[in-house]
């Protein structure tokens, strides 16, 4: 393959058009927390590079992880759409819709938050750029990703993992 001036193959593997099964994390701890969930559902399902078939998870309330001292408890739920786009453009969508929630672009790191959507992963898109790293390198961490995770792709085996999901 060849790129571009100053492109890596990590930033091309970002772009590559792909038509692939994405998985999104969503969470919201601020405002009205099960609105917050609901529209940025549907707006991720309204995306013009999002395809059926949708699946979508229950909504979980969970405990927050290494927010501030009395974070209020989180609403959690996975996606998992086909995307005929790139990652990076999925990415970029994402954040939009974070913007629009209140979200700023600019925030701290596991700060409490209106909306956050986490790209888990874009097919076997393996991505690391300072935007965007695929698969998602703590999923397979995170309780509040695999539950939901679990309930709507149980047999997904997670990259660098051995076992699925469901396991996990």
């Amino acid at each position: 393959m060849r790129l571009p001036p100053n492109e890596t193959s990590s930033n091309a593997a970002a772009r590559a058009f792909l038509s692939a099964r994405a998985g999104i994390a969503l969470g919201t701890n601020l405002g009205d927390r099960l609105a917050n969930l609901k529209r940025a559902r549907e707006q991720i399902s309204r995306l013009r590079m999002v395809h059926s078939p949708i699946l979508a998870s229950s909504i979980y309330e969970t405990d927050p992880v290494d927010c501030e001292p009395e974070a209020p408890r989180f609403l959690n739920a996975v996606m998992e759409v086909t995307c005929e786009s790139d990652a990076a453009e999925l990415l970029q969508c994402l954040r939009q819709i974070e913007a629009a929630a209140g979200r700023p672009l600019r925030h701290e790191r596991n700060a409490s938050r209106t909306l956050d959507l986490d790209l888990l992963y874009c097919g076997d898109v393996n991505v690391a750029t300072a935007d965007l790293e695929l698969p998602h390198p703590r999923m397979h961490l995170r309780r509040f990703v695999l539950e939901p995770l679990g309930e709507i792709r149980p047999d997904l085996i997670l990259p660098n993992c051995r076992q699925n999901v469901a396991a996990l």
